[in-house]
This record gives structure tokens, sequence and C-alpha cells, in this order.
């Protein structure tokens, strides 16, 4: 039987929705620094903020390693 430690399957699933976050940030950085396309940017910047404090809100309350999977699915 495998035993998996919920802590640690937590902080790789951590790990993986900061890594999707920086990918979906990367382009949007180069944009917040072009005056014309600043604020759009800054926009969706805050929606991607938003979206990975629920992702790490759900994370933080998973009861099981199937609710992790479920979020690693939706960070792939």
């Amino acid at each position: 039987m495998i035993t998996i430690n919920l802590t640690k399957a937590k902080v790789i699933t951590h790990d993986a929705r900061r890594v999707a976050r920086a990918a979906e940030f990367a382009p949007l950085d180069v944009k917040a620094t072009i005056p014309s396309e600043a604020v759009a940017a800054e926009a969706a910047r805050a929606a991607i903020r938003t979206k990975y404090a629920d992702i790490q809100t759900a994370v933080d309350a998973a009861a099981d390693v199937a609710a992790l999977k479920t979020i690693m699915e939706q960070l792939t």
C-alpha cells in the first residue's frame, strides 16, 4: 500500500501553482512597461492574482489527495 503525505503533496501543488502563475504573468510583465498597454496589463495581472489566490485557498483547504489531483489537472 502506498501512503501519500498530504502536507508534502500540498507543497508540490503550491509549487505547480507558482509555476503556472509565473507563466501567465510573463507576457504581461513586458506589456506593463509599455505606457499604452500598462493599464490593460495591470487589469489582466489583477485577474490572474485573484485566480491563483483562489487556487491557493483550495490547496490549503484540500482534505485529500483526490482534491489536490483535481487542482493539479487545472494547472496543466
